[in-house]
């Protein structure tokens, strides 16, 4: 009987450990199908963007700003509704249809990429000097799930030939493709980081693209993006950027101010720490961007003055808030700083160049 009793003791003691462990992987370890999105960081632009014959120090600082993303569990959703400023977002709305989380994250680096050389061609624009476009290979945006090419390439995988064709751009793509059949292999020689490799890859029927016309195409399922490199045709005048991990588009205004910052004598900043967001392009049109309220308290907690914020879009009857959207979150946090709307660089220059030189500390 004793022993019958112990035994039972041990089973019950057993089973419940058993159950907490389940119980803690389930509120702490149990990924659920959202994220949380939080504010990130406001990050000093100066050291990322280099320049052949630098200027003086500026004074102030110009500053991009991130939201943090991360995996929502129970334990994480729960606290959401409790600590500030935390949204909830199902993952569906980020990725894309087949899409993996790692698959996203390369596509936000690759997205930077352009952002960057969009960024210079304005900055280059604004200041009157000339300058070079070349596309330097293709990157990899995204690998289709439904293609062979998908268990072997990955997205930030360059891809150097095609069946022994050098590949520089987009068409050369296209080029090496023709005449293929599905079933047709190809044999692809693609730079994954530091190492080359190449592999006999099946083609498959490209699904028809939305105003596409002729004969369906057969390829690779693949989302091939041009490298652009961008030449000041006076090397004193060259810019460089390295943004590290920072992915995405958003960052485009904060650098074409400071690529013009390097640029020209005087400091833009005038002493002031400056932040900001903005998709740009070629021409300095700024672009809306998600998660704003989010930026503004990133740059509210690393002390910035002004926040440039895209003025809100409306298209197809829709309005985008950006900045709405970032001076009710200044309002609610009880910032000093100021948000400004902006619609081009130029009107953030506009703003800088209007405003009195800060004194003192």
């Amino acid at each position: 009987m004793g022993e019958s009793r112990h035994i039972k003791q041990a089973s019950r003691i057993v089973f419940s450990v058993f159950g907490a462990i389940l119980l803690l992987f389930f509120i702490y370890f149990m990924p659920l199908p959202l994220y949380i999105f939080k504010p990130g960081s406001a990050d000093v632009i100066g050291p990322m963007v280099k320049v052949s014959q630098p200027g003086p120090e500026d004074r102030g600082e110009l500053m991009l700003t991130t939201v943090s993303v991360s995996n929502a569990n129970l334990m994480g959703y729960l606290l959401s509704f409790v600590l500030p400023y935390q949204e909830r977002q199902p993952k569906q709305d980020l990725l894309k249809e087949g899409e993996t989380e790692e698959e996203y994250s390369q596509r936000q680096e690759v997205v930077m990429l352009t952002s960057q050389a969009d960024a210079m061609q304005a900055a280059y624009k604004k200041l009157g000097i000339p300058y070079r476009i070349s596309k330097d290979g293709v990157v990899l945006q995204r690998v289709y799930p439904e293609f062979p090419a998908h268990d072997v390439l990955l997205p930030g995988d360059y891809l150097v030939k095609i069946d022994n064709k050098p590949i520089q751009a987009y068409e050369d793509v296209r080029s090496a493709l023709a005449g293929k059949k599905e079933g047709d292999q190809a044999a692809v020689t693609f730079r994954r980081g530091s190492a080359l490799r190449t592999e006999d890859i099946a083609l498959k029927t490209l699904p028809v693209q939305s105003g596409e016309t002729g004969p369906a195409r057969i390829g690779l399922g693949v989302e091939p993006v041009d490298v652009l490199s961008v030449k000041a045709e006076s090397e004193a005048q060259q810019v460089s950027i390295q943004a590290g991990d920072i992915g995405g588009p958003s960052a485009g205004l904060m650098f074409s101010l400071e690529i013009y910052n390097k640029l020209v004598p005087e400091d833009i900043t005038k002493g002031y720490r400056i932040a900001g967001t903005g998709i740009i392009n070629p021409e300095g049109q700024v672009g809306v961007i998600g998660g704003i309220q989010h930026k503004v308290v990133a740059a509210d907690r690393a002390g910035a003055e002004f926040f440039f914020a895209p003025k809100d879009v409306t298209e197809g009857g829709r309005t985008i808030e950006n900045y709405s959207a970032a001076k009710k979150r200044a309002e609610e946090i009880g910032t000093e700083m100021k948000v400004v709307p902006v619609g081009t660089m130029q009107d953030a220059l506009d703003y800088l160049a209007a405003l009195p030189a800060k004194t003192g500390g």
